[in-house]
């Protein structure tokens, strides 16, 4: 399971990369300034829990259990929902996608939490 979350923190952290420079050259005049904000909002924390996921494929070796896996596929998920909605917020200006951003902010906690609790 170790390697998955290293492939998929690469993965985030490598797409992290190229939107996060997308964002800064091609969107910069393309979208308002709070659309521009939003978008480097799911960058920003896209990139924060592709570490977390390299953290989970390190720890996981070791701490092993539920609930590092649960931590891991938690941080996949919130990636998917909180900044994914973000994205297609920023880039299409649907308002409907706000509403699944909550569910990626709550998985992060869930993931967060998670890792704690197997700490202890």
């Amino acid at each position: 399971m170790s390697k998955t979350f290293l492939l998929l923190g690469a993965l985030a952290g490598a797409t992290g990369v190229a939107l996060g420079a997308f964002g800064a050259h091609a969107l910069r005049n393309r979208l308002t300034p709070e659309m521009l904000a939003v978008f480097e909002t799911g960058v920003r924390y896209q990139m924060y829990h592709a570490l977390a996921l390299l953290a989970v494929a390190a720890l996981e070796p070791r701490f092993g259990g539920y609930l590092v896996v649960t931590a891991g596929w938690a941080f996949v998920i919130g990636i998917v929902l909180f900044s994914g909605s973000l994205f297609v917020l920023a880039l299409t200006g649907a308002s409907a996608f706000g509403i699944v951003t909550p569910f990626g902010g709550l998985a992060f906690l869930v993931g967060w939490a998670a890792l704690a609790i197997a700490a202890i």
